[in-house]
C-alpha cells in the first residue's frame, strides 16, 4: 500500500516538476518568427501536462459553495483578501457581509441583490483569493468554481497592491475562464482518415500551418478538418481543442482611492488601467460603478403590450442583449413557443410602429414594445 502511495507521489512530482520546466522555458524564450513552433508545442505540451494534474486531483474534495442564481443576472466579486469586497457588497446592494480589517472575513459567498434600471442584479462577495488559488490554495478552486457560473466578474484591487491584478488575471486564466475574450471563430471536425487538412478564410501571422497541425497531434487528434476564420495565437487554438473554456465579461475597479493622493493615484492607474475607481467606504464612484455593471451585462428593458391595450411602461421584462422573439416566450410561459402566431412590435428593432413579424428568430432591441398574439 507504501509502495503505491510512493509511486503515485512520485508521478505528480515528476508532472510538476515538467510544468515548471515548461513555464519557465517558455517564458525565457523570445517570441519571433523562428521560436514561434516551438512555443506553440511548448504550450501545448503544458496544457496537456496540466489536463494529468488536474484529473489526479479531482478525488482531492475541499470545501464547497452552493450559490443559486437568482435575479436578472450574477456578479462576482473577485479580490484578495481585505481589499473591501464586503464594504463594496454593501454599498451596491441591501446585503449585510461582514466587514472587518483583518484578512479572512468572508468565510462564505454572501448574496446581495442590486436594485438598477428596474433588473434586480445578484452580487456574490466570495472569499478572497491569493496567489496559487487555482491550484487549491486558500479555498481557491472552490472560489473560481463560483465565477465559471457568474455572467460578470468584477476584479477589485487595494490601492495599495496594484501588483495584485496580474496574479488575478493568472489565477482566473489557469481557472479556465477566459475573460473579456469571445470564442474563436475555428471549427475542428476529427474524421476517421486522411490527415489533418487546414483551411483558412484569413492570413495566420501567429501560427503556421505546420504548428496548428503538431499542436493537434499534441492532443493526439491525427485525422481532422479545421477551419480557421481569424488570425488566432496557439494558446487560442488549445483554448478550442480542450474545449472547457468559460467566456466572461469582467471589470477592474480600483478600491480606496481616497486613502492616496492624486499622482500618486495616476502611478497606480498606469499600471492597473482600471474601468473605474472608488472608495466603497465613503460611497465615491458607486453609482458610476452601478451603471457600469449595468451596461457590462447588456440587460435591456422590453414592454409589454396587451391586444386593444396601452402598453405596460411601468414594469419592463429584463432581458439580454441579442435576445429573440423565441427567448420572450420562453421566459414568459412554457406554452408560448409553440403557441406563437405572431407579433408585433413598436421600437427600434421594427421598421415601422406595430410592425408584425411572424418569425420566432426576430432579435429584440432595447425598450421594444412587443405585443404576443398566440394560436
Amino acid at each position: 500500500m507504501q509502495n503505491n502511495i510512493d509511486i503515485k507521489k512520485e508521478k505528480v512530482d515528476s508532472t510538476s516538476s515538467k510544468i515548471t520546466e515548461l513555464e519557465e522555458r517558455i517564458s525565457k524564450t523570445k517570441y519571433n518568427k523562428k521560436t514561434q513552433h516551438a512555443i506553440g508545442l511548448y504550450k501545448a505540451q503544458l496544457a496537456r501536462l496540466k489536463i494529468k494534474q488536474r484529473a489526479r486531483s479531482k478525488g482531492k474534495k475541499g470545501i464547497g459553495y452552493a450559490v443559486r442564481k437568482t435575479g436578472d443576472g450574477t456578479v462576482v466579486i473577485l479580490g484578495f483578501p481585505s481589499v473591501g469586497k464586503s464594504t463594496l457588497l454593501n454599498a451596491l446592494t441591501n446585503a449585510n457581509s461582514p466587514v472587518g480589517s483583518y484578512a479572512f472575513t468572508t468565510l462564505t459567498v454572501i448574496p446581495g441583490i442590486l436594485n438598477y434600471n428596474y433588473a434586480k442584479i445578484q452580487i456574490l462577495d466570495v472569499p478572497g483569493v491569493v496567489r496559487g488559488a487555482a491550484a487549491g490554495t486558500g479555498r481557491g478552486k472552490e472560489v473560481l468554481a463560483v465565477i465559471r457560473n457568474a455572467d460578470l466578474i468584477l476584479i477589485l484591487i487595494d490601492v495599495f497592491d496594484p501588483e495584485h491584478y496580474k496574479v488575478l488575471q493568472k489565477e482566473v486564466y489557469e481557472a479556465d475562464v477566459r475573460i473579456n475574450q469571445k470564442v474563436s471563430d475555428v471549427k475542428i471536425v476529427k474524421t476517421p482518415r486522411g490527415g489533418i487538412n487546414i483551411g483558412t478564410t484569413v492570413k495566420l501571422t501567429k501560427l503556421d500551418n505546420k504548428t496548428v497541425e503538431d499542436i493537434l497531434k499534441e492532443f493526439k487528434i491525427n485525422n481532422a478538418n479545421i477551419v480557421i476564420r481569424e488570425d488566432i495565437s496557439a494558446d487560442q487554438l488549445i483554448d478550442i481543442i480542450e474545449g472547457n473554456k468559460v467566456y466572461l465579461p469582467a471589470i477592474v475597479v480600483l478600491n480606496k482611492i481616497d486613502m492616496v493622493g492624486k499622482d500618486e493615484l495616476d502611478k497606480i492607474k498606469s499600471k492597473v488601467r482600471p474601468n473605474l475607481d472608488v472608495s466603497a467606504e465613503k460611497n465615491i464612484g458607486i453609482e458610476g460603478l452601478k451603471e457600469l455593471i449595468y451596461r457590462k451585462l447588456k440587460i435591456i428593458r422590453i414592454y409589454l403590450k396587451e391586444y386593444n391595450k396601452k402598453a405596460d411602461m411601468e414594469e419592463p421584462l429584463i432581458m439580454w442583449q441579442d435576445c429573440t422573439l423565441k427567448d420572450l416566450c420562453s421566459k414568459l410561459h412554457k406554452d408560448f413557443v409553440n403557441n406563437f402566431k405572431y407579433a408585433k412590435i413598436w421600437g427600434s428593432s421594427a421598421r415601422f410602429p406595430g410592425q408584425k413579424f411572424p418569425k420566432l428568430e426576430h432579435e429584440l432591441f432595447d425598450k421594444d414594445i412587443v405585443e404576443l398574439r398566440m394560436k
